[in-house]
């Protein structure tokens, strides 16, 4: 019932903001799409683009707070574009409104011989590494940016890699060499010059000192280098330096069909494992129209809730070490292999089981499933109080984290940050509750908040979150409906394997099934989950193929690490330890 009403309200407000839109820019709206997510979607003029957004974020009802990802499409090979203007490359820009609970698409078409459009930085500033990554991968300018260089790939990389014609196969390419004179030059391009990344080399009363933290440091959680300017030991600017864990993720998302796509999402957030599934197979499921049974609804959620455990015990453990106090890491990754071994025995995996299909899960449960989670549900809510004594009221770990890394809820929305980092500044807003999907309407829980929005605060939200999981996970095992782990709609991949086994015809479907994957109609969709470090969301567009036309996946820890200049000057550098700790990120889901 609450799920109904929730579409109900939005679709309402979807058309009264239309409305608005129409109203205000009449002919200037190049065209509106319909999409199967029901996101309102308008296409408008670059030299009107700014007007819209501006709009969107300010004047209208609701107003839409949060930039939350701008991306592009290679519209070249495209087939299926009915009702859509000339294009031959688009530029996505997806907003969310807090305030009213919805989103909202603005495309700009634009032909490859004038690839620019003007930058909207002065808007959202979260737009700066947005603007830059589509600059990287697609080449197309924003007018405007203050420092327009590659932010993903090398800075001698040629070519832009998510425009059709780069190769997506390693065997497509010719093998991999370098020279002596390559090598020098490839090192050249590696020297660090301050000037390039916005830094001075002096004031007027003193000369800055700089430090590379990273790439290959323990307390930068992954090969990722922070340049910091230093006057004495004070922070004048400490500018990120992300790509070193860079795959091609999206890529391969274009290459794999749809249903082999699925284990290579496991390796986005690569300590969520089941949960990176979730957003994409629910994004395919609804181009299909799959509806899948309330068991693997069930199932699924009762999943991720565990690895949610997994993530942030890790994250506590870890950042308990960062400042200083080593102890309870090993007590942490103790605990975490207990949630593992239960993963384990349903999934035959522990971190990338990789476990979610298209329209169910691989296999149902098996006997005697529920006497793992029942000892757990018995043993770790004790377990984190006494970390609780460990950690959360250690006097010097307060000292270290309280008033540190300090943002507001409006500085958070403006530069993207979602989950226990936007709700650590009073914003009580989780995707789980406020839409709830896979079923977590029907499940009691909190949503914890704090207040501070510091570093001490970041952590008391994930804490408190494990608490709230196990609730969830007990709900779930007590209240496991009987049924199908799979349904029976006939673009489910794979379909169930006892039917392969009756006649030729569906041992030939099966096999079709798994190998090419189901052919999803044309149309787009964005879907969204509260994943274990914030909004995780997959932007599929299928063209009519066994595979995906464009697969974007926003991650939150992207939008996190942008952050970290604006709330660490002014700090000592065993502050930003503190800082970079509290965020909780690893930079699979940063670099993709």
């Amino acid at each position: 019932m609450q799920s109904a009403i929730n579409t109900a309200g939005k679709s309402h407000g979807s058309n009264d903001l239309l409305a608005h839109m129409r109203a205000e820019f009449g002919p200037r709206i190049l065209a509106e799409q319909v999409t199967c997510d029901g996101i309102p979607t308008l296409w408008v003029q670059r030299q009107d683009l700014k007007a819209v957004l501006q709009e969107l974020k300010e004047d209208c009802k609701p107003h839409f707070e949060m930039l939350f990802d701008i991306t592009a499409i290679d519209e070249r090979m495209r087939v299926h574009r009915d009702g859509q203007p000339a294009s031959e490359f688009t530029v996505v820009y997806h907003l969310m409104s807090f305030s009213g609970n919805c989103d909202f698409r603005v495309k700009v078409p634009l032909m490859d011989a004038d690839l620019v459009v003007p930058s909207v930085i002065s808007i959202w500033p979260n737009a700066n590494w947005y603007e830059r990554e589509t600059w990287d991968m697609f080449g197309i300018k924003f007018q405007g940016h203050p420092n327009l260089y590659r932010i993903v790939l090398p800075p001698t990389w040629k070519g832009h890699a998510l425009r059709k014609e780069h190769p997506a196969r390693a065997t497509e390419m010719e093998p991999y060499s370098l020279n002596d004179e390559q090598g020098a030059f490839e090192q050249e391009a590696l020297k660090f010059k301050p000037e390039e990344w916005g830094m001075q080399r002096e004031s007027e009363n003193s000369e800055f000192m700089f430090l590379n933290l990273g790439p290959n440091h323990p307390s930068v959680h992954g090969a990722f280098r922070i340049a910091l300017q230093l006057d004495g030991e004070v922070l004048v600017d400490a500018v990120p330096d992300i790509g070193y864990h860079h795959r091609g993720a999206e890529k391969m998302g274009e290459r794999q069909s749809w249903h082999t796509y699925i284990p290579y999402t496991d390796r986005i957030d690569y300590l969520g494992g089941v949960m990176n599934n979730l957003p994409y197979v629910m994004a395919v499921e609804k181009m299909a129209g799959i509806k899948v049974p309330e068991r693997v609804q069930v199932i699924r959620v009762m999943l991720c809730e565990m690895f949610r455990i997994c993530s942030h015990l890790l994250f506590y453990g870890t950042f308990a070490q960062d400042v200083g106090q080593l102890s309870p890491i090993f007590y942490m990754f103790v605990e975490r292999e207990r949630v593992f071994n239960i993963i384990e025995s349903i999934c035959g995996a522990r971190m990338h089981p990789g476990w979610f299909r298209i329209g169910g899960v691989a296999q149902d449960l098996p006997n005697g499933w529920d006497k793992r989670i029942r000892e757990l549900l018995d043993f770790m809510p004790a377990r984190l109080d006494e970390y609780d004594s460990m950690v959360m009221n250690n006097g010097i770990l307060k000292r270290r984290t309280q008033g540190i890394g300090v943002y507001d809820t409006a500085e958070a929305l403006a530069w993207g940050v979602t989950g226990g980092g936007l709700r650590a500044t009073g914003c009580e807003w989780d995707f789980r509750k406020q839409r709830p999907y896979s079923g977590y309407e029907n499940y009691e829980f909190d949503i914890p908040i704090a207040v501070n929005g510091d570093c001490y605060d970041r952590c008391a939200i994930r804490v408190e979150e494990m608490r709230q999981s196990l609730r969830i996970i007990k709900q779930c095992m007590d209240n496991m409906p009987s049924g199908h782990y799979k349904s029976d709609h006939p673009l489910t991949t794979p379909p169930r394997k006892e039917k392969s086994l009756q006649d030729i015809e569906t041992l030939i479907n099966h096999f079709l099934s798994v190998s090419w994957g189901p052919v999803i109609p044309p149309n787009e969709v964005t879907v969204a989950i509260e994943a274990t470090k914030g909004i995780n969301s997959y932007y599929l567009v299928s063209d009519g193929s066994t595979n995906s036309y464009r697969t974007r996946i926003r991650t939150p820890s992207f939008a996190h690490l942008q952050m970290i200049p604006e709330i660490s000057r002014g700090f000592m550098v065993a502050d930003l330890i503190a800082i970079i700790a509290s965020i909780d990120f690893v930079m699979a889901d940063v670099d993709r």
